[in-house]
């Protein structure tokens, strides 16, 4: 494995070689930029340039020339109308003759002093049109920056000269000061403020107040290996503020992405604290691979979910949805990128940032379960059903009353803490962004807990003007105890008895020891268990530690030339102790303990090129290559039998029974080339094109490597000339693009033929032994997804109204799955590439500035449709999956089809009842008998479509956010309710409408079967629900408290939020958000960890 690494870093080695011997060649070519300033010492009159334009606007003129020329001018926007157009045809003219000539169509002037052009308008008192002063004596200019919206001092405020790298920043006080030539343009910029231009008159001092920036189109968004001008995108990115990530707690900052943005769907598997999480961007692709998105931590791919963030310490995410965007990243590409970017330091004055909530959570809503009399009543009603004496007299049943509610027993107001501080700041050289946060959550089912603490640092270092360093670090420990014990059919988890405990009966026995629930009744199921075992003699802790490094040096040579090389690592060490105590019902104490490492090594290495060309070419170019390696190594042990619980977990050798202990190995790497040219012509046609190839360890010889390439063009047509100043458009631009991504699918060892280890007795000796594996290995190809994008953007009222759609269709081919083989091979199964599956949507999303006077209302709302089809399967045979295993009903319950949607419910269709109260199946092939042909789809749980709408107010001092999320169409398969509203007889405990609309000879048309033990139940419709939704995902008041008395304080905010107040949906169950096995079989409920409703009041403080 040594010797396989050092290949690797000598071949990186050459190509990094090639890459300088590159750098050299464009270092030769690049002198040329020289040039310019040569110029600037000519009188204007002996600068030559040709300009031809029709009908084209002043402001668009200016800037053709200044990209010719290298001047820049200044001038007034209230005083010259810079969309008054003109036409010019001048071949080889001087820049004199270029202005005069302008001047004569628009009665304006200028006045050249040294490296601007200043334009006034023309009048009677100046008869000269052009003027002309070279001097370029230095003049010391000092003064004060301050915002104009609270008059704040504004440090790091970036002062340079106009076309020149000449400037400073603004300190703690707003204060600079810096060196200038008379008559040069000072520019003033800082993020989320309006660039400010003032020219350098014989004043020596100069102070500004610069306005909030209300425009956005010139936002950078992070994309693969760079950033690019939100205006220039050509692919579909979509971004989401920091703000909105931050706008409540959540253990996990995937949560905060739901609903935000297009294209996007967070599924939550549980509502258990620390529970996982899944994303998929547009439509689910794959079988037998992951079809979660790669997320990308400032830089670094990270493998997995990103629970070692705390939402705090992000800046923004950006998500890549379109092959253009995502093919950068190749084999790791097809379900969507994430790109999360930490907080960064800036210059000027150190800002500390604290902020802190708490949060209490409860139930979202108690399921409406039969009282004790209710219960009592029914339980004779079965017994009379069966020809049974009554279980009850009447006194008994009056005697039960309400009973015990177990859901009270189960479930808790639990609390959830948690706070943040992050400490930013620098000068020109050194910048830092250190934060630290922790939080706590204590689960709504009594026991169960999360708790987070991280670390994160990150530090720039500009060694010179050419070199520079950056370290991003991020180290997080975890701890989770679990009390998510789900599943079972009667009573044997612990969610499925706080449903199914007979109400009449109670937790505790007169000793205070636990009631045995299965004892206390004839007719009560022997494996129903008293949830308290579950909560108080059962443990299951996970802790982890882990950290991720990035550390990168960069080298400018020149201005347009950037070579950076940067290596990381990934590592998560994981144990987790379980134990049950001997006092759990028949239990004599088992414990169990699993340790895992997971490491990951980066390398990557780039170097980028950006250069604008005569002042209409611009080039972006990117070429690197990148070299990961995962390692996994696992550890467990078990025993059974103590005698005592002091030791739980820390002395399995005390274990009567020692379980076998196992270990674990594997290791994969991936090789990548890549690269991506972004050429724009005059900032209206905008193209694309990338490549990358990736080699993997884990394909066999002849298929390790993959391709990758995307093309992308957008065209800003509101840059057109023909675009009039009167049109309805504020921005608008096409955009198409299409690529290929990939996905490998298969684990490190997929294509290998593996020997398993074991234990075989032979002549009453035990021998250990190695055996072929029972999957025949096979030639596979990589799983390839072809998408291809059609997008507009537009605006509206100077973007007030802004406006993003996008058609999309993605074709998954080679899919990989296990397909079972004949017992005359000798082995089970193999992988194979079969099949073929078809993603198609439309994304819409809509950002409004509704009012923007003393009273602001924004309001941003996304729909996205998504529709998927299987292609292609093996020989066209449908895979059957999805088994539901619960009493009568043991049947697939999903089906893989080809023309029809991944995941789709199959099963039967119930017609009724018969005059017995049984229920009658459809026989839907009309054959006269009911057998497996008689299957038909029942559900579906794709959504039609997802949607969010997040709507922002403010007046004064006080601002109210509401933001609701839903889905549309989705189907849920409800296996809870098997058991728990058709299992008569059995003493479970069910809901209240069962006892009142149940068959009988007066109510043929009831809800329910007949109650009896004989009542027989099917895998069919009657388990679908509708489980559409619409949620108050987040409403919050905030009231923000005027600083202006405290100098040592910069901001105050404090806010009352509520999470999950308000759902709508018909789903009967505890809630519609709900996979209980995962993402990837989606729409299963079967007595899941049920999502909260929380209140929470919070506090920010900036110093």
């Amino acid at each position: 494995m040594n010797s396989k690494l050092l290949r690797q870093l000598v071949i990186m080695s050459r190509h990094l070689l090639l890459i300088y011997l590159l750098h050299g060649v464009l270092s030769c070519v690049l002198v040329a930029s020289d040039l310019n300033a040569q110029l600037k010492e000519k009188s204007i009159d002996e600068i030559y340039m040709s300009l031809q334009v029709k009908n084209m606007t002043l402001n668009k003129a200016f800037d053709r020339i200044s990209q010719q020329t290298g001047f820049s001018f200044a001038f007034n926007e209230e005083m010259v109308d810079l969309k008054e157009r003109i036409d010019i045809d001048v071949t080889n003219a001087s820049l004199g003759d270029v202005l005069r000539e302008i001047s004569k169509s628009s009665n304006l002037r200028f006045k050249r002093v040294n490296d601007n052009i200043h334009v006034g308008v023309a009048n009677e008192e100046v008869s000269k049109p052009i003027e002309e002063i070279l001097d370029y004596a230095q003049r010391s200019i000092s003064g004060k920056v301050i915002s104009a919206e609270d008059g704040s001092e504004l440090p790091g405020v970036s002062v340079t000269i106009k076309g020149t790298t000449s400037g400073t920043v603004t300190d703690i006080d707003g204060r600079y000061s810096l060196n200038a030539p008379e008559g040069s343009v000072l520019i003033f910029s800082f993020v989320g403020f309006a660039t400010n231009e003032v020219t350098v008159g014989n004043q020596s001092e100069i102070n500004v107040t610069m306005d909030t920036d209300v425009q956005t189109l010139e936002e950078l968004v992070v994309v693969g290996y760079g950033t690019v001008k939100k205006s220039d995108l050509t692919g579909s990115v979509a971004s989401v503020k920091s703000k909105d990530i931050n706008s409540f707690p959540t253990t996990n900052m995937i949560q905060a992405l739901s609903g935000r943005t297009t294209g996007v769907q967070v599924l939550q598997t549980t509502g258990a604290p620390g529970a996982g999480i899944s994303v998929r961007i547009r439509g689910t692709n794959s079988i037998q691979g992951g079809n979660e998105p790669l997320y990308v931590i400032d830089g670094f791919p990270y493998s997995g979910n990103p629970t070692n963030i705390n939402n705090s310490d992000i800046e923004s995410i950006e998500i890549l949805k379109d092959a253009s965007a995502t093919a950068i990243y190749g084999s790791r590409g097809a379900n969507g990128v994430v790109i999360i970017t930490t907080k960064q330091g800036s210059a000027g004055k150190t800002v500390v940032d604290f902020e802190s909530s708490y949060s209490v959570q409860k139930l979202r809503k108690k399921l409406d379960l039969m009282n004790g009399m209710e219960y009592a009543t029914m339980a004779n009603v079965q017994a009379a059903n069966d020809n049974l004496a009554p279980y009850f007299t009447q006194a008994e049943i009056d005697a039960f009353g309400e009973g015990t509610d177990w859901q009270d027993v189960v479930f808790q107001e639990a609390p959830i803490w948690s706070s943040s501080l992050n400490v930013s700041g620098g000068n020109e050289k050194t910048k830092f962004s250190i934060g630290g946060s922790y939080f706590g959550q204590d689960g709504i089912v009594r026991g169960s807990d999360y708790d987070r603490y991280t670390l994160r640092t990150n530090i720039s270092h500009d060694v010179s003007d050419k070199f520079s360093i950056t370290l991003a670090n991020t180290s997080t420990y975890l701890k989770t105890e679990r009390r998510d014990s789900n599943g079972g059919s009667r009573g044997g988890s612990m969610i499925n008895a706080a449903v199914g405990a007979a109400p009449i009966s109670n937790p505790y026995n007169p000793d205070g020891t636990y009631n045995v629930l299965a004892q206390e009744f004839p007719f009560v199921p022997v494996d129903i268990i008293n949830p308290l075992n579950f909560i108080y003699e059962q443990t299951d802790v996970i802790k982890a530690n882990v950290l991720l490094t990035n550390l990168a040096f960069q080298y400018k040579p020149i201005e347009e030339l950037t070579i950076k090389i940067s290596g990381g690592i990934e590592n998560r060490d994981d144990r987790r102790d379980r134990y049950t105590t001997r006092n759990f019902i028949n239990s004599e104490g088992s414990a169990s303990v699993n340790t895992s490492q997971f490491r990951s090594l980066l390398s990557e290495n780039t170097i980028s090129y950006n250069k604008t060309f005569g002042g209409i070419h611009s080039v972006s170019a990117l070429a690197g290559f990148t070299f990961q390696d995962f390692t996994s190594t696992s550890l467990g042990a078990s025993g059974q039998g103590f005698l005592s619980d002091v030791f739980e977990t820390h002395d399995l050798s005390a274990a009567a029974t020692q379980g076998v202990a196992g270990t674990g190995y594997s290791n994969s790497s991936i090789l990548s080339y890549l690269g991506r040219l972004n050429y724009g012509l005059n900032e209206k046609y905008l193209f694309t094109v990338s490549f990358r190839a990736d080699g993997s360890s884990r394909y066999s010889e002849g298929n390790k490597w993959g391709y990758f390439p995307s093309g992308a063009f957008a065209w800003r047509l509101y840059e057109e000339d023909f675009f009039t100043a009167d049109n309805i458009f504020s921005d608008l631009k096409l955009r198409t693009s299409w690529g290929l991504t990939g996905s490998q699918a298969i684990g490190a060892y997929s294509t290998l033929n593996l020997l398993s280890s074991g234990l075989v007795v032979l002549d009453d000796a035990l021998y250990n032994y190695f055996a072929p594996s029972s999957r025949l290995p096979g030639e596979l190809k990589w799983e390839t997804t072809e998408q291809i994008d059609f997008g507009v953007d537009f605006g509206f009222l100077n973007n007030r109204i802004q406006v993003t759609a996008d058609y999309y269709i993605k074709n998954t081919r080679d899919l990989l799955n296990t397909v079972i083989l004949p017992s005359s091979t000798g082995y089970v199964s193999t992988i194979r590439n079969v099949g073929e599956v078809q993603n198609k949507g439309l994304e819409l999303g809509v950002d409004a500035k509704i009012l923007t006077g003393e009273f602001k209302w924004n309001m941003n709302a996304n729909i996205s449709f998504n529709r998927n089809e299987v292609i292609k399967l093996q020989d066209g045979e449908d895979i059957y999956g999805g088994r539901v295993s619960v009493l009568a009903v043991n049947d697939d319950a999903t089906i893989l089809r080809e023309g029809r949607p991944i995941g789709q419910f199959y099963g039967y269709v119930e017609d009724g009842y018969d005059s017995e109260g049984q229920i009658v199946l459809k026989d839907l092939n009309e054959d006269g008998s009911i057998t497996a042909e008689d299957k038909t789809y029942i559900g579906d749980p794709n959504p039609d479509f997802i949607y969010g709408i997040n709507s922002n107010m403010s007046y004064k001092n006080f601002e109210l956010t509401l933001f609701f999320q839903g889905t549309y169409g989705n189907d849920i398969y409800n296996v809870s309710s098997i058991p728990t509203t058709i299992d008569y007889g059995q003493g479970l405990n069910m809901p209240r409408e069962v006892y009142l609309d149940y068959w009988t000879p007066e109510n043929p048309d009831a809800k329910y079967p007949k109650i009896s033990r004989s009542t027989s139940a099917y895998n069919s419709d009657r388990w679908i629900e509708d489980g559409s939704f619409l949620r108050l995902r987040n409403i919050e008041l905030a009231y923000n408290f005027s600083v202006e008395r405290f100098e040592w304080l910069e901001n105050a905010q404090l806010y009352f939020s509520g999470q999950n107040l308000l759902t709508l949906t018909k789903y009967s169950w505890w809630d519609p958000e709900v996979n209980s096995r995962g993402a990837d079989t989606r729409g299963f409920d079967h007595f899941t960890y049920p999502i909260a409703r929380s209140f929470t009041v919070g506090f920010r403080l900036g110093f």
